[in-house]
Formats: C-alpha cells, structure tokens, sequence
C-alpha cells in the first residue's frame, strides 16, 4: 500500500517513529514533511497529504501535530477525504469499519510511538466492513461533500 504521511513541528517526532514501522510492514511511504522543530502550519503540510489521496496517487494518508485536530479539520476541507482523529485502539478500528476513512489523524503530545503504532497497525489493517448501512451512510457524507463544492 502506498502511503502518505506529514507532519508539523509538533509532529514530526512521531512521524519519524512511523515511517520505520510502515516501512517495516512492507508499505510504500511518501514523506512530504516537515522534519523541523520551528514553527509551521499544519494546513501546509495536511494538503499535500489529502491531495495525494484524494488524486489517488496514495492510497491512504497518514497526519501528525501536536494533537491531531488542525491536520484533520485541514484535511477533511479537501474532496474525497475523510479523515479520522484517533488516539486509541477501538476508534481506529471503528473508523475504518463504519467510515471507510482514508486519512488517518493522531497527536504526538496525547499519545506515544507505541500506542500510535498499534493505531496505525489496526488502521491498516482493518477493511471497510461494507453493508448497506455504513454504505449508505458514507454515500450520505459524500453527498454533503457534493452540496457545498463549488463546480466550474
């Protein structure tokens, strides 16, 4: 699988810590930064992310700051994505199973390298689990996507 991942100077710590592991698991990694500890912003480095997965030349993408919140609400402002903020084992599961989440948010000031890594571990490997309901749903989000971007 071909992943994505950035971070900002809150982040980066931990997004140095992933990209071994992913590496480890067999996956294609594309770091697009920062790998810094002077200040950035975060939106500078979740569009890159999101628009590689959107475009679909990354298959899922993964963001870091200091708690994951400015990367996801970044993020989820680019079409096709849906981002999950999680800090925990059963809400990286339930995000892939209900939502079919494409892009994956954490926090390197809530949780350290090893929860993030079992997150990012379970994130991976759990399937959209389908089904007219949770389809029917992420249909709905799409649809709301639809509503308010503006067409040319």
């Amino acid at each position: 699988m071909k992943i994505a991942i950035g971070a900002d100077h809150a982040g980066y710590r931990l997004k140095d810590e992933i990209v071994p592991f992913l590496l480890t698991l067999g996956h294609e990694i594309e770091d697009l930064g920062c790998d810094c500890s002077q200040s950035v912003d975060y939106p500078d480095y979740a569009l890159p992310v999101a628009d590689k997965v959107a475009s679909g030349q990354a298959d899922r993408g993964i963001l870091i700051c200091g708690t994951g919140i400015g990367m996801s609400i970044a993020a989820n402002k680019v079409p096709g994505i849906r981002c999950a903020l999680v800090h925990d084992m059963f809400s990286a599961q339930a995000t892939r199973e209900h939502n079919d989440t494409n892009v994956l948010a954490m926090g390197e000031r809530i949780i350290g390298p090893g929860v993030a890594q079992e997150i990012v571990r379970i994130w991976l490997d759990t399937p959209f689990s389908g089904g007219e309901r949770h389809v029917g749903r992420v249909r709905k989000v799409n649809q709301i996507e639809q509503q308010y971007t503006v067409h040319p």
